[in-house]
């Protein structure tokens, strides 16, 4: 595809969230300011009923859906996610604070085509409270990463990183606000990144 040629569609984008929902409004952001071009947000799916971020995105005129997982195996409560997400033709799928694991038939119904982003250098610090690890080992340098999600656990491949220096006074607090600033512009350039990608293949 020459660089001046639009692609015949736009790529639609589901997110999903757990929590504020603040990497998925620089998402939505990012799509409506055309820095994510050529995209839609499709819907946000979050599997709490109460995530501050299903109201943010209402408030900016996206689909929302609750699929509460509370008491279902991990295999059924994917299951409902993913007819969700093939339903509104979903390209892309993003997780933005999304704190549950996926399951192998979720990364089978959309293969390479998860991202997440984590609070860390990749792959140093996987999983929860990246930001203390980080601090506990004296690192003197984190950041945040955007992956391919696979089966493991902040393994996937990287797409793109960030740096943020640790500073000698750092708290878990200060450390993860300053990651986060960070992670609101590497998630938009990344994800534009992979569509553009996958558009010239």
């Amino acid at each position: 595809m020459p660089d001046n040629a639009k692609p015949s569609k736009r790529a639609r984008i589901g997110i999903l969230i757990s929590g504020r929902g603040s990497n998925m409004v620089a998402l939505v952001d990012a799509v409506d300011d055309g820095r994510i071009p050529y995209a839609e947000i499709a819907v946000v799916i979050s599997d709490q009923p109460e995530a501050r971020g299903l109201v943010k995105a209402r408030d900016r005129g996206i689909e929302t859906v609750v699929i509460e997982r509370s008491g279902r195996r991990r295999e059924e409560h994917d299951r409902e996610i993913v007819t969700a997400l093939q339903n509104r033709r979903v390209d892309l799928v993003c997780l933005a604070g999304y704190m549950r694991v996926l399951s192998g038939e979720f990364l089978t119904a959309f293969p390479r085509r998860i991202l997440n982003i984590h609070p860390s250098l990749l792959p140093s610090f996987p999983g929860l409270e990246a930001q203390k690890q980080a601090l506990v080992h004296g690192a003197k340098v984190s950041g945040c990463t955007v992956h391919f999600v696979d089966q493991t656990l902040d393994g996937g491949p990287i797409i793109a990183q960030r740096v943020v220096p640790v500073l000698d006074d750092d708290t878990v607090d200060s450390l993860s606000a300053r990651i986060l600033v960070e992670e609101h512009q590497l998630y938009p350039e990344a994800v534009a990144m992979v569509l553009s990608n996958n558009l010239q293949e």
